[in-house]
């Protein structure tokens, strides 16, 4: 999957501002490439949980559609754990469509992992960064 530079940039600045609170929100695109986030708020202002704020879920779908993309991706962060899904991120993935994109702040490199979950198997999916979307 491809992400541009830029959003991937955009999120791991949401996630540093909004520590030491897990940080949440969608990644959408086309054509398996993610070019928009969608910050959400996290309604639980925890450390190592977070539950999306239902009216700005919706509008971040909503938007999505609007713009004519699909939502490919959510992302979350680990302010003080690893860029690897916990055993509560393995157990609240619902949708197996989708990816899950975390964001480890205790990573020096803030290097960001996307990941399948379906059926509580874990499989790793290679985000590439891309200056622009054709790339």
């Amino acid at each position: 999957m491809k992400i541009l530079q830029e959003i991937l940039k955009r999120i791991i600045a949401q996630a540093e501002q909004e520590a030491p609170i897990e940080t949440c929100g969608y990644l959408a695109g086309k054509d398996g490439c993610i070019t928009q986030s969608y910050p959400v708020k996290n309604d639980d202002h925890q450390e190592d949980h977070f539950t999306f704020n239902a009216e700005e879920q919706l509008s971040a779908f909503t938007m999505a559609e609007q713009e004519g993309l699909e939502m490919i991706a959510l992302y979350h962060s680990h302010p003080a754990g690893p860029a690897w899904p916990s055993a509560e991120d393995v157990r609240l993935a619902f949708d197996p469509s989708i990816l899950y994109v975390i964001i480890p702040l205790t990573d020096k490199e803030k290097t960001v992992r996307a990941f399948h979950i379906k059926q509580g198997r874990i499989e790793e999916e290679e985000l590439i960064v891309s200056s622009q979307a054709g790339t």
